[in-house]
């Protein structure tokens, strides 16, 4: 599996995680910082990428459009780069599990708690 992190996340994300999920990119290491939501949802589906990022747009696209491509949303506020990147190590099995599942098409992080 690998992310294609939205700008509204760290650029480090990618190599912090590289671990678990090679082959992640950052949206700024690709030119395509500048991109518009069509564009990257275009490129993530083109090139097999789970888009992450902190915007709700996406998780509206992903109701409209469905998957390819799939769609994590961080619910994390204002936090720093070492807490995104510790949420989703926590959640790693989830998130593979997301992934693998080819009727879901987006994931909220973190989870809500009943």
């Amino acid at each position: 599996m690998k992310l294609l992190f939205d700008q509204n996340l760290s650029f480090r994300l990618a190599s912090e995680l590289a671990d678990l999920f090679p082959d992640s990119r950052h949206v700024m290491g690709l030119g395509l910082d500048h991109a518009d939501d069509q564009a990257l949802w275009r490129f993530a589906k083109e090139n097999g990428f789970t888009l992450i990022s902190k915007d709700s747009d996406f998780h509206q696209r992903s109701f409209v459009y469905g998957q390819p491509s799939k769609f994590i949303r961080v619910r994390a506020g204002n936090c720093s780069t070492e807490q995104v990147a510790a949420l989703l190590r926590g959640q790693v099995s989830l998130i593979l599990e997301f992934a693998n599942d080819p009727e879901l098409a987006f994931l909220i992080l973190p989870r809500e708690r009943r």
